[in-house]
This record gives structure tokens, C-alpha cells and sequence, in this order.
């Protein structure tokens, strides 16, 4: 078997990937997004694809690690079922743009869809953010030939195409540009020399004295559990996008995703007796590589079952069977120098993570303030997309979004916030929910508006008004 680099060499080379994300067709700055930007859902058959269509995918998804043959891609342009759209923006994510194989690709799509795949942004990202905004139907058998060209790219992610009752939307999915974080529970100090995004485990802390090195003016994100605070840096968070450690005897997985502006945190410490961890007392959350409407897909290392992000819920593999949701913590977005204010026995991520690694005090350099640069679809008008809003689900399961810069100006001056038996109070450094029955803390968390509102489109929205 060929090892994973050398796989990822001959997709490179023969379908030559876009590592960096193409931008989609999405307006950061607008407060409305129309809801038929995209035009009319063309109309999808139900039933099975004819056996001419699938024969002719089969031939075509058997060639991607050589040469897709344009005559079977003009035949499935023609076939009019527009449901194996999805299959050609799938193609799309690798081929070398302006190619022969590339122009083929998009010609099918647009006969398909009768639309058109130019745009503000590359031809994956616009016809991806149709199909999205359509909501349309994938073909029947779809993971079979999805996998084939993603497995090519990550062979580390054939475990999660094999659970035929997984709940997680395969059509959403997409290649954020990376591999799989994999490494041996015994190599998480080091690197990702074959291009994952690396967990940073059990990360050493300092005192607030002692994380003088962070600008006071610098994001901070804060958790406390059973009275113990602690200070993530934004910068360490903007490299590992996942942290899995103790705190105050209990076991918990951040995941942050710069795309949303979503830094959230789980117990991982509670788990069904019955799951398979190989001798491990707790998960450990991993960074995929994969994506759904630009958020980051993560997964349970032992068991390789993907979680949902967003929600916590397990939604492929064992511990889907198992039916897991994880229990999520408040997660505070403030400045450092309000958090240590807030918290002077806080203890923040060492400077060096405690693996010897230098940070850049702004390693994204500004790549995510422009809007969404994966594909999302329609977003939901009430809000831009990158307003900041703090995130809750109230005790009889009702979505809250509160937007987070009203609601402190509103705290700030004596105000109260408070939506679907939510309030929303301060620390003095970031902002919590409580619920108005028990004035006991429910979980929240900060995200960008297009991120909660397209996991929770049923949201109720405070927004200051």
C-alpha cells in the first residue's frame, strides 16, 4: 500500500489540488443575503439513476488518479438528472482550473443546472454554493463515488464513509485543504509534517503573572470548571484549532474554528461504558480536514466517529451508535486584560504551548475578515455574516442567538438582555447565558451569525432593537 504522502503527491500531480480555499460567492459586508439569490432549484428526479448514468460515473470516478474521460462527462451533463450535479462540484474541489478536464466538468454542470458556474469566486465555490442554496437531493449511491476521489486525497477518511446510517450530510462536505490529524497519542508535542492541523494536548499553563508575554489588548478564550479558570490565546488557538486536556480533574476538547469565529469547549470525561477507546478513559477530539458550509468536521480519535461540531452529537461510527452527545461548557470570548481582571487566579496556555513552539501574535494575518471563503449557500438575512453572536440553546431546546456587541453596550449601561427565558450577563470579561427559571449557567458560546444560524436556522434573535 502506498504510503498516505505518496498518494497525496499523485492527486496533486495528476488532478493538481487547490490547497488554499476558493472564495464563494458570499458578501461579508451586506445586512441581506436574498433568498433566491441563486435563481429557481432546477427540478430533480426521484428513483434510481438510469444504468447508462451510473456506468458512466463509475467509469469516470474509476479514472480520477489518471484521466477522466471528457466524453463521459459531456454524457453525464446531458443526462438531465441534475441530482449528480453534487458529484461534479465533488470533482471540481481537485481539478487544475482552466484544464481541459476542468472546462468539461463545468460545461456539465451548467447543462445540468441550465446556471451558470462564473461568479465571485472559483467555479467549485459557485456552483457548490447553488447546490447548497437549492437544497438539492443527492444521487442515489453518492457516498459510493464520493469517496473514491476523497480517499485519494486522505485514506484516513475511509472510516467515516463506511457507516451507511451516519447522519451527517455528505453533500455539505468538503476538503478544507489539509489531512487528517492522526498522529499516536505519543506524538501530539510534535509537528504535522504531512499537513494536519495539530491537537495541542495537556498544553502547559502559567500563571496570569506569568502570561505577561500576551498582549493585554489580544483575545482570550476563557473557561472556568469547578471554579478553575483558564485563558486560551487566540494566536495558539488560530494554530491548533483543538486543544484536549484536564482541568480541575475534568477532561474537555476545545475545538475553535477561525471560519466561524466559533471557539467552543466539551467534557469528554463522561462516556458510555460500552465505547471501544482502546484502553483510554476519555475521547480525544481530532481535527479531520474535512469541512460542512465552512466549519471544520472533527472526530473522536479511538473510535474515528465524527461529532458535529456545532452541537456535539456524534453523527458516524460507534459512538453514533451509541447515540453520544457530548456535554458542552461556556466558553467566554474577552480581551486578555479583562479576563485576568475578571479572574486573577486564571492560568493561561504557556507561551510555548509547553512543546517549544514559537506563535505569531496574528498568524492568519487577516485571512478570515473578509466573509466566509468556503461554501455555505443562502446565509440568513437578520444579521451580516460575520457579526459576532453569542450562542444558546435554552432549556426547552429553543436556539438564542444574541448579538454579542449590543449585548454588552446593553449591559454596560444598566440594560437588561433577555430572549426565550435567556439572559445574557458578564463577568466583567466575556458574556454568559442564564436561564431566567433557576438563574442556573447554561452553555454559550461565540460564533460568527452565518455559522450559528446555518447549524440553528430556526434561531430566535436578540439584537438590540
Amino acid at each position: 500500500m502506498l504510503h498516505r504522502r505518496v498518494l497525496v503527491l499523485i492527486v496533486v500531480t495528476l488532478l493538481t489540488s487547490a490547497c488554499s480555499a476558493a472564495s464563494p460567492d458570499t458578501d461579508a459586508s451586506a445586512s441581506t443575503t436574498s433568498t433566491d439569490r441563486y435563481g429557481p432549484a432546477p427540478a430533480a428526479p426521484d428513483g434510481p439513476l438510469t444504468d447508462e448514468l451510473a456506468a458512466d460515473l463509475d467509469e469516470i470516478f474509476s479514472a480520477v488518479a489518471t484521466r477522466i474521460d471528457p466524453g463521459a462527462v459531456a454524457r453525464v451533463g446531458a443526462s438531465g438528472d441534475v441530482r449528480v450535479a453534487w458529484l461534479l462540484t465533488d470533482l471540481l474541489r481537485f481539478v487544475q482550473p482552466g484544464s481541459d478536464t476542468h472546462r468539461a466538468i463545468v460545461d456539465a454542470w451548467e447543462g445540468l443546472t441550465s446556471a451558470s458556474a462564473s461568479g465571485n469566486g472559483s467555479e467549485w465555490g459557485v456552483t457548490t454554493n447553488h447546490l447548497i442554496a437549492w437544497d438539492t437531493p443527492a444521487p442515489p449511491d453518492y457516498t459510493r463515488w464520493k469517496r473514491q476521489v476523497f480517499e485519494l486525497v486522505e485514506p484516513g477518511w475511509a472510516s467515516f464513509f463506511d457507516d451507511g446510517e451516519a447522519t451527517i450530510d455528505w453533500r455539505l462536505v468538503s476538503w478544507g485543504g489539509v489531512l487528517i490529524d492522526d498522529r499516536p497519542l505519543d506524538q501530539t508535542g510534535t509537528g504535522c509534517p504531512e499537513g494536519c492541523i495539530p491537537a495541542l494536548n495537556d498544553p502547559a499553563l502559567t500563571d496570569a503573572a506569568g502570561g505577561s508575554w500576551y498582549p493585554d489588548e489580544r483575545e482570550v478564550f476563557g473557561v472556568v470548571v469547578d471554579g478553575e479558570p483558564v485563558a486560551f490565546p487566540k494566536n495558539i488557538m488560530d494554530i491548533h484549532e483543538m486543544v484536549n486536556m484536564t482541568i480541575a480533574g475534568r477532561r474537555i476538547g476545545m475545538p475553535y474554528f477561525t471560519l466561524c469565529g466559533s471557539a467552543q469547549a466539551y467534557f469528554t470525561d463522561d462516556i458510555a461504558a460500552e465505547a471501544d477507546l482502546a484502553g483510554n478513559s476519555s475521547y480525544e477530539l481530532r481535527t479531520s480536514g474535512l469541512l460542512s458550509r465552512s466549519n471544520k468536521v472533527m472526530y473522536e480519535f479511538h473510535t474515528r466517529s465524527v461529532f458535529d461540531t456545532f452541537t456535539g452529537r456524534a453523527v458516524t461510527g460507534e459512538l453514533r451508535e451509541l447515540g453520544v452527545e457530548l456535554e458542552q461548557l461556556t466558553v467566554e470570548t474577552a480581551t486578555w486584560a479583562d479576563w485576568k481582571a475578571a479572574h486573577p487566579d486564571t492560568r493561561i496556555v504557556a507561551e510555548d504551548g509547553g512543546i517549544g513552539r514559537a506563535y505569531p501574535l496574528d498568524p492568519l494575518r487577516g485571512r478570515d475578515d473578509n466573509g466566509p471563503i468556503f461554501p455555505i449557500g443562502n446565509t440568513d438575512p437578520r444579521l451580516p455574516v460575520q457579526e459576532s453572536v453569542v450562542g444558546v440553546i435554552a432549556p426547552d431546546g429553543t436556539a438564542v442567538a444574541f448579538r454579542a456587541a449590543s449585548a454588552r453596550a446593553t449591559i454596560d449601561s444598566g440594560g437588561t438582555v433577555e430572549l426565550a427565558g435567556v439572559t445574557i450577563v458578564t463577568d466583567g470579561a466575556g458574556l454568559q447565558a442564564r436561564d431566567n427559571a433557576t438563574n442556573e449557567p447554561i452553555a454559550a458560546h461565540q460564533s460568527f451569525w452565518f455559522a450559528w444560524s446555518q447549524f440553528h436556522p430556526d434561531t430566535q434573535l436578540w439584537d438590540g432593537g
